[in-house]
């Protein structure tokens, strides 16, 4: 690759919206978050910054998310009612609209990377469970044994929600699913979504983060969209591609179409946050939850990290 670190580029992570606020996160707690956030952001720069492509920096930045146990994706996901954790990513890119995803995976160490192998290597989109991980192997993509992903606090998790009887999962407001939109020097935009899902959750139920159109969309005509929240609602009203479809058809600024659509949201009864990059490399955020873990970068400078509202 060609140093371009003189073109415009521009990225943005999530790491999951919530109930964080500085009343119920410590100083300590927030400052090791904040760090695995710098982590990811500085992946997905560097890429950049090299003048890599937009899924490259994406897919770097979602790998550093899921390796860290601060975060609901990869390693850290949270357990199923029956003490699984099974694992759902999605990736796409603008230019062609290629895309790819995976849901009920339970070895694939990095779930993003198996999402990109299915667009790439596949005639397919989207690959579940068992057929997902016989293809996984078959591409030579990283396994792991189950137990890499489990943490005792999310063990500790479920036993809480089990013990409380607190429905049918984990409503606490937890969307620890993670997250990374770019757009490189070429002003190609990407997208990707890495999710353990909901804690509790049974009968192989998946949310939006792997279904494109809803938790993932990226379009070069709109912008590169991640998702987190209340999957049911966010899948309900295709969050993703209704914020670019509201840019392309309704000429909508990308801020006031994210919040448009999070009201959408919030009409069903859902809560939670999306990041999103446009090709002229505008980077943004809007979350209807009280903190969302997220970080931004640029070429023109910008480098944050943040948690509450």
């Amino acid at each position: 690759m060609t140093d371009t670190s003189e073109s415009r580029w521009a990225i943005a992570i999530h790491g999951g919206a919530g109930s964080m606020t500085p009343e119920t996160m410590d100083a300590a707690g927030a400052q090791a978050h904040e760090a695995a956030l710098g982590v990811a952001l500085d992946a997905g720069t560097a890429v950049l910054k090299a003048g890599g492509s937009a899924l490259d920096a994406v897919c770097a930045a979602v790998s550093a998310l899921e390796d860290d146990p601060h975060f609901n994706a990869g390693r850290g996901a949270v357990f199923t009612y029956h003490g699984t954790n099974e694992l759902d990513a999605a990736v796409m890119e603008g230019a062609t609209r290629g895309a790819g995803a995976v849901c009920g995976v339970t070895h694939t160490r990095n779930p993003v990377n198996l999402a990109r192998t299915v667009m790439e290597k596949s005639p397919h989109v989207f690959l579940s469970g068992a057929g997902a991980e016989e293809f996984a192997r078959e591409q030579g993509v990283e396994q792991v044994d189950p137990d890499w992903f489990a943490t005792e606090a999310r063990w500790q998790q479920l036993q809480e929600l089990k013990a409380k009887k607190l429905g049918w999962f984990d409503a606490g407001l937890k969307y620890g699913t993670v997250g990374a939109v770019a757009v490189d020097a070429s002003g190609h935009v990407a997208a990707a979504t890495s999710t353990g899902g909901l804690t509790g959750k049974r009968w192989g139920r998946i949310g939006d983060s792997p279904l494109i159109g809803a938790g993932t969309y990226a379009d070069d005509r709109a912008a590169a969209v991640s998702c987190t929240g209340s999957g049911e609602q966010f899948i309900r009203a295709a969050v993703a591609h209704e914020i670019c479809a509201r840019m392309r058809l309704g000429g909508e600024g990308p801020q006031a179409a994210t919040e448009a659509v999070l009201g959408e949201v919030g009409a069903m009864g859902g809560v939670g946050g999306v990041i999103y990059v446009t090709p002229a490399g505008e980077t943004g955020f809007a979350f209807t939850t009280p903190g969302m873990f997220r970080g931004r970068a640029d070429s023109e400078g910008r480098r944050e990290v943040g948690i509450f509202g």
